[in-house]
């Protein structure tokens, strides 16, 4: 049985926050009543320990109160991006690359340096941060240990933290690390969050319902942008320029496919464009965003 006040204690020293996060002082059983109210008031499990879920709730509730989410495109800002040392050309005039100015980039030692050789990427994976911006994203990124190829901001902006050659920890395996690229779409998920962005000038989001995931359907949700769209349109295409990952997705509308498609994405032999929930039962983003939908517009508006 754990013990959650050891467990506490271990996942303060991991992820980086403190006791007085939830209003208390000490690791002891008035931080557990205090984390099980919280778990409670956000629908989450009442366990009193502090998980990735958790966590990742209350750093989104603490971000609102930094005002450092509007990103600055950096005057430097390239309309490429980087792979294996080369510069392919993209489609979008709101790219920043990790080693300009005001770019994000992923903490050394949270992916796999890969230089000298170029790896066979098959997949291109779409996440969504639950974080209210990139900045947030990245922060958030860096105290897990983890990390992605590219990140997508509340107004399009698209950061790449790496050159996309490397391999990052964001597919949830070594077997699919190694063969994926991925992007975390900015995307704080829950409809209370709305007001926050209506309030710093992004305007509300669009709240998806119905979502399909895996034989399950979503609570209301926030989607994501228009530019938000087009930005990630603008990146499948590039990353098929530049290492011919496929632009196709596993067949049937999103959403519906998980039983027959799991076993080819779950292994890394697919080819094309999927979401996290492709990969693993466990996850459920990009619930709602219809990758043959966006897909069949790049055909119609001869993208394809």
């Amino acid at each position: 049985m754990t013990d959650p006040i050891s467990y506490n204690i271990d996942s303060a020293n991991k992820l980086g926050w403190s006791p007085d996060w939830f209003g208390v002082v000490g690791f002891d059983i008035e931080l557990i009543t205090a984390i099980k109210a919280y778990q409670r008031f956000h629908d989450l499990t009442a366990d009193g320990l502090v998980g990735p879920t958790t966590y990742r709730r209350i750093y989104t509730d603490r971000e609102k109160n930094i005002d450092d989410h509007k990103p600055v495109t950096s005057e430097l800002a390239t309309n490429h991006i980087v792979y294996n040392g080369n510069f392919f050309p993209i489609e979008w005039d709101k790219v920043v690359l990790w080693s300009e100015e005001n770019g994000l980039k992923a903490k050394p030692g949270s992916y796999r340096d890969v230089t000298g050789s170029r790896r066979d990427v098959k997949m291109f994976v779409n996440h969504w941060d639950v974080c209210l911006s990139s900045k947030s994203c990245q922060r958030v990124l860096d105290q897990r240990k983890i990390s992605v190829q590219f990140l997508i901001d509340n107004d399009g902006t698209i950061y790449q933290t790496m050159d996309a050659n490397h391999i990052a920890w964001h597919a949830g395996s070594r077997t699919l690390n190694n063969c994926t690229v991925g992007v975390e779409i900015s995307n704080a998920y829950y409809l209370r969050h709305n007001e926050w962005y209506e309030r710093k000038g992004f305007g509300r989001r669009p709240i998806c319902t119905g979502s399909l995931v895996n034989g399950h359907r979503l609570e209301a949700h926030l989607g994501f942008y228009p530019e938000q769209i087009e930005a990630l349109k603008a990146l499948w295409r590039a990353c098929n320029d530049a290492m011919q990952v496929p632009l196709q997705t596993i067949h049937g509308r999103d959403g519906l496919m998980s039983t027959d498609t799991e076993p080819v994405c779950a292994n890394g032999t697919f080819r094309g464009i999927v979401h996290h929930y492709h990969l693993t039962k466990r996850k459920t983003d990009c619930g709602g965003l219809d990758i043959l939908q966006h897909l069949e517009d790049m055909i119609d508006d001869g993208r394809i």
